[in-house]
């Protein structure tokens, strides 16, 4: 046990160096946020798509809460840093429209069939998990393809980018932020059945711990956690190595995109903290003396369902422009209408997931009996 725990120290250790060293302080450090990021969320079990679902099956409302609390928070210290420093510091606003919406539903439903959202995706995977596994490959590939054709479902008709700073001030913004997140935490209290109500102690520091590395992702990255626009260049990276030419692409064209296309993977920030995020849920799993048993082996139909949502679950999350990190949580968090407007379609849309998870995934039977 002790060589393996030591083991874990040099992996996490060797890359956080690694990348100091190949990129510079602020890549090391945005590393180290992720690795964060892996180790609350893993560690203390804080997750989004589960609490969703729990809420829906169980009646159990205190995973979302404390999903609402850690936003509030983030939002309380995020609203000032943003209007005093905006050269420098961008928040999670997107332009709400019919694609966006319906990406944000479609989003809601394939990440109960993959059984994670987009950092659930990361924390499964890194973990071992093999629906983890598969549902990574998948969103890579989706978010990917979705970049080519973000232009069209743009084209389809959206708003102004519109924000709750820009609408009401800053102060009337964040004043309008926490109490609808008032509003939400008390419908999800009164929802919720006795004694499944409020955080335990667990979800408390989780929550804390969780605001405190998004404020810090804020002020290193200059700009809000998110995980998709990283998979997604991991996807267009291994396009481009297999031949394809990306410079006859919108997305990739764009000076930004394009440049971060050519650079390597350590000058992207959401890269940066996806990495530090699956190696904190790998360290997580291999530090405990016994990491439990993994999701229940499921028929090979079944893989193939959760491989498909996993496509559609990437490629819709590039519709919506975020997923629960960077639209919901970090949307939110920063002022965005967008935010809220993701917040409702994919809620509804996750209904349909948990409807159609017992029929897409189902236990593989092996002499008689559950595998």
């Amino acid at each position: 046990m002790f060589l393996q725990r030591a083991s874990v120290l040099l992996i996490v250790l060797g890359f956080a160096l690694f990348t100091f060293v190949m990129a510079g302080p602020r890549a090391g450090l945005l590393v180290l946020v992720g690795l964060g990021f892996g180790l609350v969320l893993e560690g203390l079990r804080f997750g989004f798509a589960g609490p969703w679902r729990m809420i829906v099956t169980d009646r159990d409302g205190r995973g979302l809460i404390a999903q609402l609390i850690a936003i509030g928070l983030v939002a309380v210290v995020a609203f000032p840093l943003l209007a005093a420093n905006p050269g420098e510091l961008v928040a999670a606003h997107a332009p709400v429209g019919i694609g966006m919406i319906l990406g944000a539903f479609i989003f809601g439903a394939a990440m109960q069939l993959v059984m994670g959202c987009g950092s659930g995706t990361l924390v499964n995977a890194g973990s071992g998990n093999l629906v983890g596994l598969i549902a990574l490959a998948g969103f890579i590939g989706g978010s990917f393809a979705g970049t080519l054709h973000l232009g069209w479902w743009t084209s389809l008709g959206s708003l102004p980018v519109l924000s709750f700073q820009g609408m009401f001030g800053d102060m009337g913004g964040l004043g309008l932020t926490l109490a609808g997140l008032a509003i939400v935490g008390a419908v999800t209290f009164l929802r919720s059945a006795p004694g499944k109500r409020m955080p335990p102690r667990r979800l408390w520091i989780a929550a804390a711990l969780i605001a405190a590395l998004s404020l810090a992702n804020l002020v290193i990255a200059g700009q809000p956690w998110g995980i998709v626009y990283g998979l997604g260049l991991w996807g267009a990276k291994i396009a481009q190595a297999g031949g394809a030419d990306l410079a006859t692409t919108a997305f990739w064209a764009a000076e930004g995109n394009a440049a971060r296309l050519s650079a390597s993977i350590l000058t992207d920030v959401t890269s940066l903290t996806n990495i530090g995020l699956l190696i904190g849920a790998f360290a997580v799993m291999r530090w405990r003396a016994d990491p439990g048993a993994q999701t229940q082996a499921l028929t090979p139909i079944s893989y193939g369902a959760v491989l498909v949502a996993a496509l559609v679950l990437g490629y819709s999350a590039r519709m919506a422009f975020g997923c629960n990190v960077g639209a919901f949580f970090s949307g939110i968090s920063t002022g965005s209408l967008h935010g809220w407007v993701w917040l409702v379609a994919a809620f509804a849309g996750s209904m349909l997931g948990i409807r159609l998870r017992p029929v897409l995934l189902r236990p593989r039977v092996t002499g008689g009996a559950y595998a």
